[in-house]
């Protein structure tokens, strides 16, 4: 393996290093032959750690074995925000590559000084598993004789060349690190958590939005034996036992106890686009390509409206925390997407320093966006408050997850396009409407968990809102369209009013946006008689899109399709957020009864692969939760309350419809990694609704795509 060498270049640090740029925050070398990795960005079932940990045995040169990876911690290593956007490899994994090549070139020097070579002798070294050699032969040291940590202690320069080292070398090592656990079921999450002294918290939530608790028999609750304490401020009630049984039981009488004040403030369930363009907006113009006035040579004209309803994060484990307060301090074990976050708005809650708060990441349950975690880690703090000294485990259950959670915004979107003569779109708008699509903690003045609001005094109720378009947007994510229109505008809307609490669900408002744009291509191909992969290839010049498209076309041997009654395909493309990974789907439907996705084939472009299993896992994760989003989910609720707050009334897709999904990553080894995690999301949608109308010759435009809504269309129709 070759030494770096200092570049001529300007120093650049890059993805989180910027923010971070001690080396001893990521990294530490131990004489026992072991390195400690640390990271900001937390493992929730997509792969990261894995991922991570082959980029720094690659770039050190050492094996797997030596690697030990810690989870995120505000105590020790580096604060890089929130684990979202599908932004883990750009921002960690380039920060890990840098500071490891920084790590092994001094470490070079220091083995060239030992055996009294000048500085620049580290072009004459080689790493082999962490063991120093001169090239023409000798040993000079290793990492474990030299492991010193004063020699990490310093800033990161910049000037270091990574290795142009070739992934696929070291990722026979790299089986995933957590999947043994998890297939033997080994203890490792939150929820299998005990320490010393533990007790055992529930909570009572509010059973509808701004509900206000107007009385509770705690005295009746206390008496159950067993019972440690129970807990109100304000309209936040909770009990703590011994047991988790115990703390069933008396949550059970909690609920049955309290007596609340509920509002009848939610809008018909049915008819969400309408509301969405009734309230009060935000308008702002996400951006345009002049000169944008009425083409002369305009030979057709369509418009369409699409939509989205609220969709859950249904996180097959609902949200769990552990707190415990002692000697003035806090110390929370959270499978929360960002610690760091969370920690600014616990500060705020309970009015302490956030130097006081410490916040340690455990995994808990896969769910891609913001469910319960934070709000579930708020809720075990206000209870262990009561006790001081024990660690109280607070489990929300399967009905608080679906109810109190925030959930994925629903949306809508109307886009109008004007054609030419020779087929080419010459003008387009798309408008979106939409709640925010993001209410993270840390980012406000004010606390956004979900018992804020229920304290006294409360805090007040915030909305959601739309990270910058610089950050990949929220509800206008991918509504800029990626094709190469001569003239276009696309302006976001959003509702000032949340009846129901949102925040970031994967891929954000992409999944809409793409959906709509792609089933509008595929309307106007039809009204020109074109095919839906020529029309797409006569509007798209970007090299590496045309490949992704023309992959999965391939793949599925679109032009050698035929017709079936009953059966149809359907193809789709992006770009997530018009900056990341490439994405070209063909899905292929069977509605001769229910509809079903039979088969997905899906290429893909990620730049350059870290972790090829890692990448495919993420792609084919992403296509079935998609398919599951399309023909199946929808959060229903009346005008109080979520009425869908079990697996009954929340269905999402069964093992047995799980399409089969076909891979293919055309691998960029010269490019920049990019997310594959949130790719799939927008062209899979579209691609089931383009393939359902391939079938069936009924145009589907509110999202599920189900018999329900089949039947509305093909009756408006």
């Amino acid at each position: 393996m070759n030494a770096s060498i200092v570049t001529p270049v300007a120093p650049i640090l890059a993805g989180s290093l910027a923010t971070n740029p001690r080396l001893s925050d990521w990294l530490s070398i131990h004489a026992d032959g072991t390195v400690s990795v640390r990271t900001g960005k937390v493992e929730l079932g997509q792969g990261i750690t894995t991922a991570l940990a082959q980029i720094v045995a690659a770039e050190l040169g050492i094996a797997a074995r030596r690697i030990r990876m810690f989870a995120a911690s505000t105590a020790a290593g580096p604060n890089e925000g929130m684990t979202a956007g599908s932004m883990s490899i750009a921002h960690s994994g380039a920060a890990l590559r840098q500071v490891c090549a920084e790590v092994r070139f001094i470490y070079l020097q220091a083995a060239a000084a030992k055996i009294g070579l000048s500085a620049d002798a580290v072009a004459g070294l080689d790493v082999v598993d962490g063991g120093i050699f001169l090239r023409g032969g000798g040993e000079a040291g290793s990492y474990w004789t030299l492991a010193d940590e004063t020699l990490l202690d310093r800033e990161a320069s910049g000037t270091i060349l990574p290795r142009d080292f070739d992934s696929s070398q070291t990722t026979a090592q790299f089986q995933r690190l957590d999947i043994l656990d998890k297939i033997t079921g080994r203890p490792r999450f939150i929820q299998d958590m005990t320490l010393p002294g533990m007790l055992y918290g529930r909570v009572a939530h509010p059973p509808s939005v701004g509900a206000i608790l107007m009385s509770v028999d705690l005295p009746s609750v206390q008496a159950i034996p067993g019972v440690v304490a129970t807990v109100r401020d304000g309209s936040f009630i909770g009990v703590i036992a011994n047991d988790e049984y115990l703390a069933v039981k008396a949550l059970n009488k909690l609920a049955a106890a309290a007596q609340w004040d509920e509002q009848t403030s939610l809008p018909d369930m049915n008819d969400m686009p309408a509301f969405l363009r009734a309230q009060p907006l935000d308008t702002s113009l996400v951006g345009e390509k002049p000169p944008l006035v009425a083409p002369a040579n305009v030979a057709r004209s369509f418009q369409a409206a699409y939509s989205r309803p609220f969709l859950s994060h249904a996180s097959i484990g609902p949200s769990c925390a552990v707190a415990r307060f002692d000697d003035g301090g806090l110390q929370v074990w959270t499978h929360s997407q960002g610690i760091y976050n969370l920690r600014a708005d616990l500060a705020l809650v309970f009015d302490m320093p956030q130097e006081s708060i410490t916040l340690q990441h455990v995994e808990g349950a896969g769910c891609y966006g913001h469910n319960g975690a934070d709000d579930a880690a708020c809720d075990a703090a206000l209870l262990a408050r009561a006790v001081p000294g024990r660690p109280v485990q607070l489990q929300w259950t399967r009905e608080d997850e679906f109810s109190c959670a925030p959930v994925g915004a629903a949306m809508a979107v109307e886009i109008k396009a004007d054609v030419d003569a020779d087929g080419r779109i010459v003008n387009w708008q798309h408008d979106v409407w939409s709640n925010g699509h993001s209410m993270r903690p840390g980012r406000s003045k004010v606390p956004v968990l979900h018992a804020a609001t229920q304290l006294e005094p409360a805090f007040e109720r915030q909305i959601a809102i739309n990270v910058p378009l610089s950050n990949g947007g929220g509800a206008e994510r991918n509504s800029v369209p990626f094709y190469d229109f001569s003239q276009w505008r696309a302006v976001c809307h959003r509702s000032l009013r949340m009846p129901i609490r949102t925040s970031s669900l994967r891929s954000l408002g992409a999944h809409c946006n793409v959906f709509a744009i792609e089933s509008f291509l595929d309307e106007i191909a039809t009204g020109l008689g074109v095919d839906p992969l020529e029309f797409r290839l006569r509007h798209l010049s970007d090299a590496r899109g045309r490949a992704v498209l023309q992959g999965a076309a391939e793949m599925a041997a679109w032009d050698k399709r035929k017709k079936f009654e009953g059966k149809g395909m359907g193809l789709a493309f992006s770009r997530y957020k018009n900056t990341g990974a490439y994405c070209a789907a063909v899905a292929s439907v069977d509605v001769s009864r229910d509809v079903r996705v039979e088969k997905l084939w899906l290429a893909v472009d990620v730049g350059r692969v870290v972790n090829l299993d890692g990448v495919i896992n993420q792609v084919e994760g992403g296509a079935v939760q998609t398919v599951s989003w399309v023909l199946r989910e929808a959060v229903q609720f009346d005008r109080s309350r979520v009425l869908s707050d079990t697996w009954e009334t929340y269905p999402i897709l069964r093992f047995s419809e799980v399409p089969f999904v076909d891979v293919k990553v055309l691998d960029r080894p010269s490019e920049k990694s990019l997310g594959a995690g949130e790719a799939t999301h927008g062209p899979v949608a579209a691609a089931i609704a383009n393939a359902i109308s391939d079938a069936l010759g009924v145009r589907v435009r509110d999202m599920p795509l189900s018999q329900d809504n089949i039947t509305k269309a093909a009756l408006a129709n």
